[in-house]
């Protein structure tokens, strides 16, 4: 009795305070939620959930894609206002800038002149160098190699050193993943791994031509850098790696894991790049 004399007194200063009378109060206690408030708690479960399972990289376009292959037929700008209201962001929203170098390099052949499209497999490939720090070890080098057609990462290699050998053994992984006929040409900035004798050899022998970007010219690689800016935003710089060990099994599981099947990816429909590789080749 004594307890609900107090409850009714909080409740009777706590409506006076507000500026409410208590009917109104009573009412609100006793409101059952409408459909659309029910729909709309449902839908943020399924976003906080998604969400969750791309580790917070998905913003609303990707999650009301994957709502979309899930049979839940909802508006993006109903995804965009439930995120809004239950505070879930994406943790990458700065779009890659590429940086204009100014070192001095001599020019070589641009066979690509920023023409990204391709109409299947192994036709252009495009290859590119980025740092990662770790604790222990210091910087250490990753080396990779995507298709254009399926934006696949198809070869890479984790260095703790920046050499040919390094470009060399992603080179390798990548023509012996894909198993390229002919006719195939690989892009790259004009560093001195890429430009090395080794290097040209290889790419002679493997029937492979060679295209560079121009110097000072990121655009001229721009998907492969934007690869490794997507690859540090919503991977590297949100943990601190021990040591070299560290980094090359996370890096692993960023790429395979994460990167090549399970991310889906705007310029080739939302779908996965694997997925995407894996129905060119049913309907090559």
């Amino acid at each position: 009795m004594i307890e609900n004399q107090a409850e009714k007194h909080s409740i009777q200063v706590m409506c006076r305070v507000l500026g409410i009378p208590r009917s109104t109060y009573y009412q609100r206690q006793k409101a059952v939620p409408s459909n659309r408030e029910r729909e709309n708690r449902e839908y943020t479960k399924q976003i906080y959930r998604i969400h969750e399972e791309s580790k917070q990289r998905y913003g609303a376009p990707k999650i009301h894609r994957i709502l979309g292959h899930e049979g839940v037929t909802i508006s993006l700008k109903r995804v965009q206002r439930l995120m809004r209201r239950a505070g879930i962001h994406s943790i990458t929203k700065k779009k890659y800038s590429p940086q204009v170098s100014s070192h001095s390099v001599e020019d070589r052949e641009n066979l690509l002149e920023q023409d990204f499209s391709t109409t299947g497999l192994n036709q252009k490939w495009v290859a590119d160098i980025t740092y990662i720090n770790t604790l222990k070890d210091g910087w250490c080098y990753l080396a990779t190699v995507m298709d254009l057609h399926s934006r696949k990462i198809i070869g890479f290699c984790f260095s703790r050193h920046m050499t040919t050998d390094t470009v060399l053994t992603a080179l390798e992984n990548a023509y012996s993943s894909q198993k390229p006929k002919t006719n195939l040409v690989l892009h790259s900035d004009l560093g001195s791994q890429y430009t090395s004798v080794e290097f040209e050899e290889r790419l002679q022998e493997l029937a492979i031509q060679h295209s560079f970007s121009r110097k000072g010219c990121p655009y001229d690689n721009a998907c492969i850098e934007s690869f490794h800016a997507i690859l540090k935003k919503e991977e590297v710089h949100h943990v601190r790696y021990l040591n070299f060990e560290g980094a090359k099994l996370a890096l692993f599981r960023y790429i395979e894991g994460w990167y090549n099947r399970k991310r889906i990816h705007g310029s080739i429909g939302y779908m996965t790049p694997q997925a995407f590789e894996d129905q060119a080749r049913k309907s090559a």
